[in-house]
């Protein structure tokens, strides 16, 4: 492991200064010359392959991961705002086709946390190259409409046909309804994203730290069976996400405070020494990277809102990509971002190698983040 590291230190000794969308352009090179390839090698596709070193199985998508393509999106749209490309505006056409293709031509699947996910992406992609989305955008919000009930005291569910309620439906639920709600969807969109996060707040908030919890599992009546008081960075994120979204206009101030709340509580409670944790590879990959998304948006809004939280956000952002920079390991194409930020990264050797940096929602995190600063240092 060691090894590894040497490499990146090595390398980073004469960095120290470089800017973070210079660290921003690399960190996405490496990810589009090791995982982006052709679906069934059909021209005018792309799509991001599960792992790297590349399987056969992977060349072919054979297993694919619906939300992860989603990242991978929102992370080129994260490019393209950083440094307007036509190559790269283009690539994000590839994307958005090879996707649908991959998903046997519908936007939708019976994940609502899913759909909320590319619907958040494909709105972000539209608005930075005008990528055409309202085809998918209103199916994917008429599916997020049908999924809220009353059971469990609301909320929409996690999967069609299944007992959980989650925040990781939930919340990047609320953020795109009441983003396309000024963007073209329906005007109760708004409301539908207050009740949304208000049912988080009501039934998932843990009132001794200010974190929210993951989920609930609901019996065929409506009663509440179990609470899953798992803490994962992943709902703080969402949760502080729709909050802000919520905070626009809002003159009560209720909004940037749950906010603030969120944003101290992830860095008394959860960063560890000023680093986001990571949790695993698979889909585990993403969530730190998707906190530190809403963290940059914290870092900037909040500010605007009178609140004193901004600082903090952008010191958790700043600080958990100097360690993942800092632990990187170089293989081809560029850097390579391990699962947890604050230990040595070590390139795999095989598709065979069961190493966690395989996968590309570990990578999409680390670029996530490194795009997260890099927003963050050309706009603060």
């Amino acid at each position: 492991m060691r090894h590894g590291a040497e490499r990146a230190e090595s390398a980073g000794a004469h960095d120290a200064a470089q800017p973070w969308a210079e660290r921003a352009a690399v960190a996405e090179q490496a990810v589009v010359t090791r995982h982006l390839r052709r679906v069934w090698a059909i021209p005018g596709t792309q799509l991001g392959v599960r792992g790297w070193p590349v399987s056969m199985a992977g060349r072919l998508h054979t297993r694919w991961n619906y939300w992860w393509q989603a990242h991978l999106l929102d992370c080129l749209t994260d490019a393209q705002l950083r440094d307007p490309q036509p190559a790269r505006a283009a690539r994000i056409g590839r994307l958005v086709r090879g996707l649908r293709m991959r998903n046997f031509g519908s936007w939708i699947n019976d994940y609502y946390d899913d759909i909320a996910w590319l619907g958040l992406a494909l709105l972000r992609a539209s608005e930075a190259t005008g990528v055409p989305v309202d085809a998918a955008l209103r199916p994917v919000a008429a599916r997020l409409r049908e999924g809220w009930t009353d059971h469990g005291g609301g909320g929409i569910w996690w999967r069609r046909k299944d007992d959980f309620k989650n925040v990781p439906a939930n919340g990047p639920g609320a953020i795109l309804l009441a983003r396309w709600s000024r963007a073209g969807g329906e005007r109760t969109d708004l409301q539908r994203a207050r009740s949304m996060t208000e049912w988080i707040e009501r039934y998932l908030l843990d009132q001794a730290t200010g974190l929210v919890w993951d989920g609930m599992h609901v019996n065929p009546d409506g009663t509440i069976r179990d609470i899953e008081r798992t803490v994962y960075t992943y709902c703080q994120g969402v949760f502080l996400g729709a909050c802000l979204e919520l905070a626009a206009g809002d003159r009560s101030g209720v909004w940037v405070g749950r906010a603030e709340r969120t944003v101290g509580a992830v860095a008394e409670r959860v960063a560890e020494g000023g680093v986001l944790p990571g949790q695993g590879a698979g889909d585990g990959g993403l969530f730190a990277g998707i906190l530190a998304r809403y963290l940059a948006l914290a870092a900037l809004r909040l500010p605007l809102l009178g609140s004193t939280g901004g600082a903090v956000a952008a010191g958790l952002v700043f600080g958990s990509a100097e360690a993942a920079w800092r632990n990187r390991a170089l293989a081809r194409g560029g850097p390579l971002f391990g699962p947890e930020w604050s230990q040595p990264a070590v390139s795999p050797r095989s598709p065979r190698d069961p190493r966690l940096e395989r996968d590309l929602s570990v990578q999409l995190g680390g670029w996530m983040l490194v795009e997260a600063a890099a927003l963050l240092e050309r706009t603060l």
